[in-house]
């Protein structure tokens, strides 16, 4: 059985991302999913006198072991002026410091979203950007604008074109899921 790591990269409690990262990594199939809550990591801000002095937090650690056990990881990122989270860019600096393989080269489907029209995308871009030069396994990315619009709990992205275009997306990392 696959396991699928899947969080939102967001530290707010209602958070859309997480909703919809653990949403995506419910459509693998016979898959053990591990979906994390960000506010489970929160540790110091990360800065190299920190590090000297005490080493890695334990939540650093966990977080890398979470990464390591995963087969896929689904990340769906909320966008803070149009950059990651302060949570999330927090967590992966410390977490870079411990390997600088951060992702294990795994698949990844990198998803955004927001309440607004363009859904995350800068965002996306960006760690879609990033990610690229740091994993050179399959990296798939699918941004879903007005997310009180176009996703329900019990319906999914309820946009039919939209729909089509993530389950594309999807397919590649599923593909990628079954052939490895």
């Amino acid at each position: 059985m696959k396991r699928i790591l899947a969080f939102g990269a967001s530290s707010s409690k209602n958070s859309i991302n997480k909703t919809f990262a653990h949403y995506a990594a419910s459509r693998f199939k016979n898959a053990e999913l591990n979906l994390l809550d960000l506010n489970d990591f929160e540790m110091p801000i990360y800065s190299i006198d920190r590090e000297e002095e005490n080493g890695f937090p334990a939540e650093a650690i966990n977080f890398k072991e979470h990464i390591k056990a995963a087969d896929v990881i689904v990340i769906s990122f909320a966008e803070h002026n149009g950059a990651y989270t302060a949570a999330f860019k927090n967590i992966f600096d410390w977490v870079s410091r411990i390997e600088k393989d951060v992702w294990g080269n795994k698949p990844m489907l990198l998803l955004g979203t927001s309440p607004g029209a363009r859904g995350a995308s800068t965002v996306l871009n960006l760690a879609l950007e990033k990610f690229k030069r740091m994993n050179t396994n399959i990296i798939a990315s699918f941004s879903l604008p007005s997310f009180k619009t176009n996703f329900s709990k019990e319906n999914g992205i309820i946009d039919s074109s939209l729909n089509s275009l993530f389950n594309e997306q999807f397919q590649v990392i599923q593909h990628t899921l079954e052939n490895e």
